[in-house]
């Protein structure tokens, strides 16, 4: 690989960019296409677990944010998030519990939809939502102002 190359590839995460929000999107598509992979591959094990564990840490850092007290979101949003964070973290536990492939189907679903909230106003929105595995999801937070 030559160095132009390998400098275009250095620099295309940083290229992305975008809004916290659309980071945050971006990160629950990559986890909800992840943990879709990890379905499809039920016969490895250890990779559904990995994923989860990954899907988890994602879920904690934002329940970490969400607990901070000087948090710019509306409180009602902010209580449903929580709410919806502890049910990732019993889900999460579940699922390393007793690994099995659809118990994932709901996790998947949280963060497909979760994401589409936060990249309703982006251009990026339908291109990261249609660009992962499954059809095109409306979000019923569609419109999440954080």
């Amino acid at each position: 690989m030559s160095n132009k190359n390998a400098s275009t590839k250095y620099r295309q995460p940083a290229q992305q960019g975008g809004s916290p929000r659309e980071t945050e999107g971006r990160a629950l598509m990559e986890a909800a296409r992840r943990l879709s992979l990890a379905k499809d591959n039920p016969d490895d094990a250890d990779a559904l677990v990995d994923t989860v564990r990954l899907n988890w840490r994602l879920w904690t850092i934002f329940q970490s944010e969400l607990s901070e007290p000087n948090v710019d979101m509306p409180s009602d949003l902010r209580n449903n998030m929580l709410t919806l964070c502890n049910y990732v973290d019993k889900r999460t536990v579940e699922i390393l519990g007793d690994p099995k492939p659809q118990l994932l189907d709901v996790l998947i679903s949280i963060n497909r939809n979760i994401a589409a909230g936060l990249l309703s106003n982006s251009e990026t929105a339908n291109e990261t939502v249609e660009g992962n595995v499954g059809e095109p999801r409306t979000s019923s937070v569609g419109g999440l102002t954080a």
